[in-house]
């Protein structure tokens, strides 16, 4: 599943230039700098390190191929306070490619408001000899509609790939978590792909539609590109993520809590998904949700 939907429109298209393609790489990297004595590790990327076609079977992110994630929950629009139901589904592929060496599993993630596909991203992680799981990029495209509920453009903002602009991979969890671990989930600030991660508990329980967990890892993330804006997740062993928390108000409680519904096997190829089928009748959607979340995240 996805990590950190940080760039992630989820609350609306984008409407033009994001904000965070306003940033340059070079503020991203003067904002790191300044912390970067207490800050996350990158972690040190070698191709001889990995098996090829090894299964990425961590506990907490496990991600078998022919599986299909679905998450689902009321979500609020940041600056106008509007309402919308949204659904992420993060299918599992039978497909790999080499990126920086290595053979990646390929995971087709898809976001939906109130029905409507705003967002499709293909994601690519492997899982290391040690257990670790690794990001090893995002190619993703968020689409932008008309009043009528016509796409008039596609944003790519936050793609990015291993070895490309300098891009370089980090973990999406890894193969021993501890609690004040911090880490970079991705390192491509070229590309404004800068998330984060820091592993807050390993010791709650939750029950969300698909099912009751123990153990429950909490992880906050942040990235450069949004200062100040915090994502939690809660990942539940042999499930992967079972809730996203987001859009805090000022008393950190989170507006948004996008939880999971189920975990299914349905091996069907990519090709079989459809595509942009029922875009008609966006234009309130459009209209209502100018709100950026942050994604993302794999």
């Amino acid at each position: 599943m996805k990590p950190s939907r940080m760039a992630l429109a989820v609350l609306s298209p984008r409407a033009g230039v994001s904000a965070a393609a306003a940033v340059s790489a070079a503020v991203l990297l003067a904002a790191m700098a300044g912390r970067a004595a207490a800050g996350p590790v990158l972690p040190k990327f070698s191709p001889s390190n990995f098996v090829p076609g090894a299964p990425i079977d961590n506990p907490y992110f496990p991600i078998k191929p022919g599986t299909v994630f679905r998450a689902a929950g009321e979500v609020t629009d940041p600056d106008t306070g509007e309402k919308a139901f949204e659904v992420d589904e993060d299918r599992v592929t039978f497909q790999t490619e080499m990126v920086g060496g290595v053979q990646a599993r390929v995971v087709h993630a898809r976001s939906f408001l109130d029905g409507v596909l705003i967002e499709s991203t293909t994601d690519l992680y492997a899982q290391d000899k040690a257990g670790n799981v690794w990001y090893l990029g995002e190619s993703t495209s968020a689409f932008e509609f008309d009043d009528n509920g016509r796409v008039i453009g596609v944003d790519h903002t936050g793609s990015w790939r291993t070895g490309v602009h300098g891009g370089m991979p980090g973990f999406i969890m890894p193969a021993h978590p501890q609690p004040g671990f911090e880490y970079y989930q991705e390192f491509a600030p070229a590309d404004e792909a800068v998330d984060q991660a820091k592993i807050v508990s390993l010791d709650g329980n939750l029950t969300v539609p698909a099912g009751t967990f123990s153990n429950v890892l909490k992880t906050e993330e942040t990235t450069a590109v949004e200062p100040g804006v915090v994502e939690f997740k809660l990942y539940g062993p042999g499930a992967g993520v079972i809730l996203t928390q987001e859009n805090l108000d000022d008393a950190g409680v989170p507006r948004n809590n996008i939880a999971l519904q189920s975990v299914s096997t349905v091996p069907l190829p990519p090709a079989a998904w459809p595509g942009l089928a029922g875009l008609a009748g966006v234009a309130a959607v459009s209209a209502l949700w100018r709100g950026c979340r942050r994604r993302r995240e794999a």
